[in-house]
């Protein structure tokens, strides 16, 4: 069957039209392919979804209004359907990337059976495809708990370890958008993750978001014994986490340095020296002057915890940062122990006041409210 436009003539022979013709307003496409998704005609439906996808990628205008798709585009996921799984799934990817709507009406016509169903597909790309869908499904906090309870956790685990680079990737941030979810984080516990982010976030850029919703599953998990454990058992798994520290970005420092104090606090005798044989001395250093207030205190407290003696001295001996690098330097060798000590404090100081002074100019210049950069912060995968 083909699909004609609308307005367009269907004559078999129609005459030829020489005439220059405007493009398609975004508003026609988007009745056209709403037209053609509720058809019920396979190959005009396939047409219409790839056709929703090209209008969604960019415009949240156009997702709004074409959120009357879902419903069709959940039904050509269907076993009976193969050959529009790749289109409906790509369509329904880019309805729900940004639209909180979209994402809970999709989960509410049905999705999640298939999408799940398709992490054990043998196709690989569909297996991407069904990967990202999950992250971009479970940045909704109305989400989280029916996708958990769907059974998506031990497969995107699975994927964790197994699948492609960008299905793990994808796998990672949205386990860690689920384990915001109180229920979820005792779940993917079970499935014992550790090795496999750890894995990850050995391979991965540290300043990059993998890295950050990396260091965050583990911030998370360490708070439980058998994940302090399994961290520790890896190898380079403390290493792993001591790297995003010195080198990833603020956020994903905040976390590396978050898991660690966690770590030390729960058991200072066990995790003291695996902390301090990665060489975590320096990065905390710069955290107490570079990182976020939270990670600032955050590497105060650790560098405490870190010393030789966990009490607190005397008033002759305060207990300054100084003391308590001289402390931890003594215990890594024995030469001019307060000479480095105060050498890196030097540096760190020097570090801050350029920042300060930076600071201070960038703060002098005049800014309108147009001028300043608008953050943000994903949590989902883009539009394909």
């Amino acid at each position: 069957m083909e699909c004609a436009a609308e307005g367009h003539s269907t004559d078999a022979n129609p005459e030829p039209d020489n005439t220059p013709h405007p493009p398609t307003s975004p508003s026609s496409a988007v009745h056209r392919a709403l037209q053609l998704i509720q058809s019920g005609d396979p190959d005009c439906q396939l047409q219409a979804a790839r056709e929703i996808r090209r209008l969604t990628k960019t415009s949240q205008r156009c997702r709004r209004q074409l959120s009357q798709a879902v419903k069709p585009l959940v039904s050509m996921l269907s076993p009976d359907s193969p050959d529009s799984h790749e289109a409906a799934l790509l369509a329904l990817l880019n309805l729900a990337v940004k639209d909180e709507k979209n994402k809970n009406s999709i989960v509410e016509a049905g999705a999640l059976e298939p999408i799940i169903s398709f992490l054990k597909s043998q196709d690989l790309n569909i297996q991407e495809y069904a990967t990202a869908s999950l992250l971009t499904l479970s940045a909704s906090s109305v989400n989280k708990p029916i996708i958990s309870a769907s059974g998506a956790i031990p497969l995107l685990v699975k994927i964790l370890g197994h699948g492609s680079p960008q299905a793990k990737a994808d796998a990672a941030m949205a386990l860690s958008n689920l384990s915001t979810h109180p229920d979820n984080l005792q779940i993917i516990l079970e499935t014992k993750p550790i090795p496999s982010i750890v894995n990850l976030l050995k391979t991965c850029k540290k300043s990059s978001k993998t890295a950050e919703k990396c260091s965050a599953l583990i911030e998370s998990l360490v708070g439980f014994d058998e994940s302090r454990i399994a961290l520790t058992s890896v190898e380079g798994g403390v290493l792993a986490v001591v790297e995003v520290l010195e080198n990833g970005s603020l956020q994903s420092r905040e976390h590396a340095v978050g898991a660690l104090l966690t770590m030390c606090q729960s058991d200072r005798c066990k995790y003291r020296e695996p902390i301090l044989k990665e060489g975590v001395i320096p990065g905390l250093l710069e955290l107490t002057v570079q990182g976020t207030p939270k990670s600032q205190s955050k590497a105060q407290l650790l560098l405490q915890l870190l010393r030789d003696s966990p009490y607190a001295r005397s008033e002759l001996q305060p207990d300054t940062l100084e003391n308590i690098v001289c402390n931890i330097i003594s215990q890594i060798d024995g030469e001019d122990q307060s000479g480095k000590a105060k050498k890196m404090l030097a540096e760190m100081v020097q570090v801050s006041m350029e920042q300060s002074l930076r600071h201070l100019q960038q703060r002098a210049l005049v800014c309108t409210p147009a001028d300043l950069p608008i953050a943000s912060c994903t949590s989902e995968v883009p539009s394909k």
